[in-house]
């Protein structure tokens, strides 16, 4: 396993893999805390938060393994080299980690606050059940040679794929209600900071080994950072300057009632998936 060439880069690839860890972690909080004060999870899109989970789940199977794992880094290095370094850092697996809860809390939010009619999409249902039948298939293909780094590669090109397709329905649901009211700039705010950060890392990384594998050898980091940074983009236009003069809370129709009158509340609730 190579080691750091430059002090001040070991630093710096440190300290801005912190600085990521604290903008994504931070970015789920805003969300959470909008969900309590409201006592409503109106505006946040379910297929979003159910997609983010097994995200999550995937990235943190990845980063666990292969951070932990000295079968997994050697199966690894025989791959890409014994000279270069390890694709996932400590600040990884404790993002996953935290990621996984906080995303779990979400989703409990969901199934206890006022809803408005809204629900998990069959959509959605059908891509989370495809992607763990997908792992369990790929888990007994796998076990005969114990070849665990293709594995988890396999976990890693799922989180890369549902990052690309969980933000698509809250930007579809903020266009159709002309609107972001209900889902938090602050989680954009730390979502996109986090992105930043983290590729400086990688490029940090790069920069130090002289060596750009860390990309393509962590594919799956890379295109989430990318992926991330794109869509963030495409929500502050929609909050800034599509949206910028919606300040109310839009419910629903059936939303409305609900709050207005206790007692429909609690006979009228959705199921969450239809």
């Amino acid at each position: 396993m190579a080691s750091w060439n430059s002090s001040p880069l070991e630093i710096s690839y440190k300290v801005l893999g912190w600085i990521a860890f604290a903008f994504w972690a931070a970015c789920f909080y805003p969300q959470v805390i909008l969900n309590f004060r409201r006592k409503s999870v109106v505006g946040l899109n379910f297929d979003f938060v159910v997609l983010n989970l097994t995200k999550h789940s995937s990235y943190l199977i990845y980063n666990a393994t292969l951070y932990f794992s000295s079968s997994v880094q050697n199966q690894y290095f025989q791959k890409y080299g014994y000279g270069e370094m390890i694709p996932v850092a400590l600040n990884d697996v404790a993002f996953s980690v935290h990621a996984v809860l906080l995303t779990a809390i979400t989703l409990f939010q969901i199934a206890i606050y006022e809803r408005g009619g809204q629900t998990v999409s069959k959509i959605s249902i059908l891509i989370v059940a495809a992607v763990w039948l997908t792992v369990g298939i790929c888990f007994f293909i796998a076990l005969p040679n114990h070849s665990w780094l293709w594995l988890i590669s396999i976990f890693n090109t799922i989180q890369a794929f549902i990052t690309l397709i969980k933000y698509t329905p809250q930007a579809v649901l903020n266009f159709m209600r002309k609107s972001t009211d209900g889902f938090s700039i602050g989680y954009v705010l730390f979502d996109f900071s986090g992105g930043v950060t983290n590729y400086a890392q990688m490029v940090v990384q790069s920069i130090d080994q002289d060596s750009w594998v860390n990309f393509y050898g962590n594919i799956g980091k890379t295109l989430i950072t990318l992926i991330t940074i794109f869509f963030d983009l495409i929500f502050l236009c929609q909050r800034f300057l599509l949206y910028p003069a919606n300040g109310g809370l839009i419910f629903p129709k059936s939303s409305k009632e609900n709050i207005e009158d206790p007692k429909s509340s609690k006979e009228s609730i959705e199921p969450l998936i239809e």
